[in-house]
């Protein structure tokens, strides 16, 4: 599914002429090999920041330092303000991405805040977009982070087609 999510992804991205960027954190850089997989994806993908690190969201994706201080990275304004951040940081000539895809979460197997493992939060951005959607996946770390994958792909999918 998550190959297909990426190919209608790209493919939609192709026909609005739109441009895309992707922040990540608990997928480690996963969504952008699932969307680099698929031949043509040069046509509309900037490109992906891993910023797994906290203090990264805040100095390369420009999340807010006293949203992190008070919440932590997990927390959906972190996802959507990645979202828009990427967004920033992946633009050419002065113009940002037309779409950022953002993933934070919790892919365990402990938890260091006390949100349950497989929390995971996703924001999208794009003009006139700006969603952020909360899950809890079930399974092992492995089975966490594929679910992020599957769901950040199928989040930017739906908020596109709105």
């Amino acid at each position: 599914m998550t190959t297909a999510n990426a190919a209608a992804l790209l493919e939609l991205l192709r026909a609005r002429a739109l441009s895309l960027g992707v922040a990540e954190s608990l997928t480690g850089g996963a969504i952008a090999a699932e969307i680099v997989s698929v031949p043509g994806a040069s046509d509309v993908f900037r490109g992906g920041i891993v910023a797994y690190a906290t203090p990264v969201k805040h100095t390369l994706l420009g999340v807010d330092a006293e949203l992190l201080e008070e919440h932590g990275p997990v927390h959906p304004e972190v996802a959507l303000q990645m979202a828009d951040g990427v967004r920033r940081a992946l633009s050419v000539a002065g113009f940002p991405a037309d779409v950022g895809i953002a993933t934070t979460g919790i892919a365990g197997p402990d938890s260091p805040d006390g949100q349950p493992v497989g929390t995971v939060h996703i924001g999208v951005v794009a003009p006139g977009i700006k969603i952020s959607r909360m899950f809890v996946f079930e399974g092992d770390r492995a089975a966490v982070r594929q679910q992020s994958v599957d769901a950040a792909l199928s989040s930017a999918l739906a908020a596109l087609r709105e």
